[in-house]
């Protein structure tokens, strides 16, 4: 299947899928969301991969949601389904049955802070930085992802990263455990070849089988919990601060939120 925000390169066991609009700094748009969903289903039917890895192209993983993304004309209905775009993307990616990789360089931002944590293992170079600006923009965090946060560095470093919406560099990130592995920019490719090769190298059928098990333990409750959370996000896009906190991002000014 051909694509047009992603790539995929494969080699041996390992299949790489390529965050591909690096002149957009691989901001997720509709299609590219789709795709990433998309190419995630797919390796439901691909037994010779057996570990994926997510990187992007260009100076950045990816700086989150394209907010020059035109708005659609939706009925409340289609905006609905709209909505929950992103968390099929993350749900797709963390149905994976291959083991999963994220390989993160420069800004992993938003939603594409979203991706590596729906992933199975994180590696970063020195020069990544993660963090959740959405609540600066006025709206709360989707797309099931609060949940993945928490599991990684637990209830109070996941309020302080997602109430606060500050970029976390990379040391931080693998001091709190949202990065397993920190290495050179320089080394990052090689370093998750290696990482990827270990898992690669291992039987499959046994590590799938482990790792739905986990994720099942760990997540029995996210549906449960996070099932409005696009709902949330249509609420918290009508109030005055959603267009203060957009207002003062293309402006470069600090927002003035009234709770409105």
């Amino acid at each position: 299947m051909s694509y047009e925000f992603i790539r995929i390169e494969q080699t041996e066991h390992v299949s790489t899928v390529v965050l591909n609009r690096p002149e957009n700094m691989n901001a997720l748009n509709s299609g590219i969301m789709q795709e990433i969903e998309q190419v995630s289903r797919s390796f439901l039917d691909d037994e010779q991969t057996r570990v994926v890895v997510i990187r992007g192209e260009g100076r950045h993983f990816s700086a989150g949601a394209d907010l020059k993304q035109p708005a659609a004309e939706q009925s409340m209905v289609m905006l609905r389904r709209s909505a929950a775009l992103g968390g099929r993307m993350i749900r797709a990616i963390t149905e994976i049955n291959q083991v999963t990789i994220a390989s993160i360089h420069g800004a992993a931002l938003g939603g594409g802070a979203c991706i590596p944590t729906a992933c199975d293992f994180r590696i970063g170079s020195d020069d990544c930085f993660c963090g959740y600006p959405e609540v600066n923009l006025g709206i709360n965090l989707q797309w099931h992802s609060l949940p993945l946060c928490v599991r990684l560095i637990g209830p109070a470093r996941a309020k302080r990263m997602i109430m606060l919406g500050a970029r976390e560099e990379a040391q931080t990130l693998l001091d709190w455990g949202f990065l397993d592995e920190l290495v050179p920019r320089a080394e990052l490719e090689n370093a998750t070849r290696a990482f990827a090769e270990k898992y690669a190298g291992q039987p499959p059928i046994a590590v799938q089988m482990i790792k739905q098990s986990i994720n099942a333990v760990s997540g029995a409750l996210d549906d449960a919990i996070m099932h409005m959370d696009s709902d949330q996000n249509i609420l918290t896009a009508m109030t005055d601060d959603r267009a203060e906190g957009i207002s003062a991002f293309f402006e470069k000014r600090e927002p003035e939120f009234k709770g409105n």
